[in-house]
């Protein structure tokens, strides 16, 4: 259920688009809506209230100031920004066992009422148990709900974008195949019951393995922001190196703003009378 900051209705979200992270492996989906957010300085505008999620407080993640530092965080917050008429739900914390199923229904009942033009999710999955297809080439892969299918997949084959693979469900005993999403999280439910209620949805996942995933992080968001065009793209410099061919064509790289709770993402410095 969502609820306002300031107590009043629910803003008008039609046809707004609702962007969102899986929990899932690596955190990836989370650290990247974490750059959206601080990149388009989204505002906080309210925050869902579930009881399908562990509990969790803390302080500003996106903090600029001395004076904002104080502010609260829960574990699912909306944030949105009018001008590009996006909205984001920012997941910071686990599901609680059995909680899935309840969570992809209030969520997909709230997107309804609110009239919704389409939901983004952001996922990943285990690099490790990709199938043969998905050894070659891109880590990165889309999924289109039947809702969305024509339209944005003219965009995805312009882009030359890799739908995700589908694998045999029983090898060897059937043809019959299925989307293979492990550690994507709610991922895979949640795009069925889309599909089965006729939400419009695009996964955008990646391939990864946990550790730092920073770069991760950074790839889906440079994915996500060369379909939607969020924030302006600069030119990658190449340094100079052995092999210069790696420059005969500059890159580009979406200019995101890290949060200011990514300073101790993975704790402390090591402390220096160790050395």
């Amino acid at each position: 259920m969502f609820v306002s900051c300031d107590g009043s209705a629910c803003p008008d979200f039609k046809g707004f688009m609702l962007l969102m992270p899986a929990v899932s492996v690596g955190n990836v989906g989370q650290l990247a809506v974490d750059l959206v957010i601080s990149t388009v300085g989204m505002s906080k505008v309210g925050y869902f209230y579930t009881d399908c999620l562990v509990p969790m407080v803390g302080n500003n993640p996106y903090a600029t100031t001395e004076e904002n530092t104080t502010e609260l965080c829960t574990n699912a917050e909306v944030y949105a920004a009018p001008s590009k008429q996006l909205a984001v739900l920012q997941i910071r914390s686990l599901f609680i066992k059995n909680k899935y199923r309840s969570f992809c229904q209030t969520l997909l009942s709230w997107v309804k009422s609110c009239s919704f033009a389409k939901i983004v999710l952001l996922s990943s999955s285990h690099a490790y148990q990709r199938n043969d297809q998905q050894l070659h080439g891109t880590s990165l892969r889309y999924l289109l709900s039947s809702a969305v299918e024509k339209a944005v997949g003219d965009q995805m084959q312009r882009l030359n974008r890799r739908e995700l693979e589908q694998t045999a469900a029983f090898p060897g005993v059937t043809d019959e195949k299925v989307f293979h999403i492990p550690g994507g999280g709610i991922t895979k439910l949640l795009f069925t019951e889309s599909c089965t209620k006729g939400i419009p949805m695009i996964v955008l996942l990646k391939f990864c393995s946990e550790g730092d995933n920073i770069p991760d992080a950074l790839a889906l968001a440079d994915y996500l922001n060369e379909w939607l065009q969020l924030t302006a793209n600069q030119v990658k410099v190449c340094q100079p190196t052995v092999n210069m061919e790696s420059c005969s064509s500059p890159a580009k790289s979406s200019r995101w703003k890290i949060p200011s709770s990514w300073k101790l993402l993975y704790g402390s410095g090591l402390p220096p009378a160790l050395f």
